[in-house]
């Protein structure tokens, strides 16, 4: 009999994994102040037949100016659940008035299927900044998402920037979509959760693939980008693998949540959310890394305990439930942040971070 293949013997594992392994407890302290929720009956489609999604949910947030610029993952039925990337512009303003839960807001469509890679929907989108340009790392549910016979690349990782478009004004180039070396690609089931970091000189992505041996790996690779620019959709081989964190014994799996904050060249505030073992339920906890060249991925602290969980209704009740999936986090001020996320993946949920308090309970869980 062929011994099956542990990927978890192929990548490299994180400096420090096994300590923050033995850290790590079942229990919540929750630190994120709830500012408002966003529903579909509230949100218009522009340049769509259809008045308002079935769901809108699990939103990366960029703050602009006065605005908040909230894209977000749609659905407008539920046959075949496939979903787009929209924009909402909300007033910072409303979201900390409380408006948020009262207005009504347009939004347009910014990323839909439309390539073999996304063709069954552009889900759970990260939106920030790297390299001086405006990036959006999302899934893509490929061309073999429903196929049953190819078990292969269900979900990749795409991204694509901001560009200036006479016509349109802002809008997404596709650029990128994330492939394993071809020796590991065959074993890829799907990867997700996923945005491209800077360290050093060096693009890196942070992503979870799934692979055959029904294992979810919470990685960080090394890229072949060089820079975010090119003007069409191409594969980018992704190598040098390291394995940061495996999920507890009350855990199912881990996945990326938010991009993180970077407070050095190569040190990282990141955010993982996990699904608990016994009822499903998501909740998010953070860790400290470095990003080395030479040992992959340092862990330097971890939060012994969640940061959040669900607790408020529309967190707890909707299409599933006990559900929060941050996807978008962008400082507002040096020692505040805002957090968007999906509530029980039917709304679009905002919170507030106070990076101090954060820093605190990492300090509890400091390894190096």
């Amino acid at each position: 009999m062929v011994k099956a293949i542990s990927y978890g013997e192929v990548f490299r594992k994180a400096v420090g994994m096994e300590d923050a392994e033995k850290l790590r407890k079942f229990k919540t302290v929750d630190i994120v102040r709830r500012l408002g929720v966003l529903s579909p009956d509230r949100t218009y489609l522009n340049n769509y037949p259809i008045r308002n999604p079935t769901a809108v949910f699990n939103p990366a947030i960029v703050v602009n100016g006065e605005y908040a610029l909230v894209y977000a993952r749609i659905v407008i039925g539920y046959y075949m659940y496939v979903s787009a990337i929209v924009r909402i512009d909300v007033p910072v303003e409303d979201i900390y008035s409380g408006n948020l839960n009262l207005n009504y807001y347009a939004s347009q469509p910014v990323i839909y299927p439309s390539t073999r890679y996304d063709l069954w929907g552009a889900e759970d989108p990260r939106v920030y900044e790297v390299d001086g340009v405006t990036a959006m790392t999302y899934t893509g549910r490929t061309i073999n998402y429903f196929n049953p016979a190819i078990r292969r690349e269900r979900t990749l990782a795409i991204t694509a920037i901001k560009v200036r478009n006479e016509r349109w004004g802002n809008s997404w180039r596709k650029l990128h979509a994330y492939v394993f070396p071809r020796y590991l690609r065959e074993h890829v089931v799907s990867d997700k959760d996923a945005f491209l970091a800077k360290a050093g000189s060096r693009f890196y992505l942070f992503h979870r693939p799934h692979m055959d041996d029904e294992v979810f790996y919470l990685a960080v690779s090394s890229t072949e980008v060089k820079d975010l620019a090119g003007e069409g959709l191409r594969e980018v081989r992704i190598h040098d693998t390291t394995w940061v964190l495996r999920h507890s014994s009350f855990e199912s799996k881990l996945g990326w949540a938010t991009p993180p904050i970077k407070i050095k060249d190569r040190e990282f505030i990141t955010f993982v959310h996990a699904i608990d073992s016994e009822i499903q339920a998501y909740r998010l906890f953070s860790m400290h890394i470095e990003v080395s060249e030479k040992e992959g991925v340092i862990i330097r602290a971890v939060t012994p305990n969640y940061i959040m969980e669900p607790k408020l209704s529309y967190e707890v009740f909707g299409d599933r439930p006990y559900t929060i999936f941050p996807c978008g986090l962008w400082l507002v001020e040096k020692d505040k942040a805002l957090i968007s996320y999906g509530a029980a993946d039917f709304m679009v949920g905002i919170g507030e971070i106070d990076v101090n308090e954060l820093l605190s309970q990492l300090d509890k869980g400091r390894i190096m």
